[in-house]
């Protein structure tokens, strides 16, 4: 247990640390962009991107948050779903995961259904 919570505290300093949660660089609109429509979308698209990588990263932090209350709860490293162990490769990769590789792989594919649908 010792070596997951390391783990997941780890990840946490990482993500804190980033500079990625704080910067605010590409989160606005030069003056000197809205006259050239070329740079304003390059603009938006940065903007987006940061968008995107700020979500995953707060998504993240959540899951260690929550790995680390399930590891003061006796739970962590039990599938949400089976309630199997979680093999030990899978937490060093991912140790926020909440789900054995089998429900993973579940997922995986329910949500590639539901991509390609759309």
């Amino acid at each position: 247990m010792e070596k997951f919570k390391t783990l997941l505290l780890q990840a946490k300093v990482k993500i804190m640390n980033s500079g990625i949660l704080r910067s605010n660089e590409d989160l606005t609109v030069s003056p000197d962009d809205l006259a050239d429509e070329a740079d304003l979308a390059t603009s938006v698209i940065n903007q987006q991107v940061t968008f995107n990588m700020r979500q995953r990263e707060l998504g993240k932090l959540k899951a260690i948050e929550e790995a680390l209350y399930r590891m003061e709860q006796g739970a962590y490293g039990h599938c949400e779903e089976c309630d199997e162990p979680i093999g030990v490769k899978r937490l060093e990769n991912q140790p926020w995961t909440t789900l054995c590789i089998t429900h993973a792989e579940e997922l995986e594919r329910e949500n590639s259904k539901f991509i390609k649908a759309i």
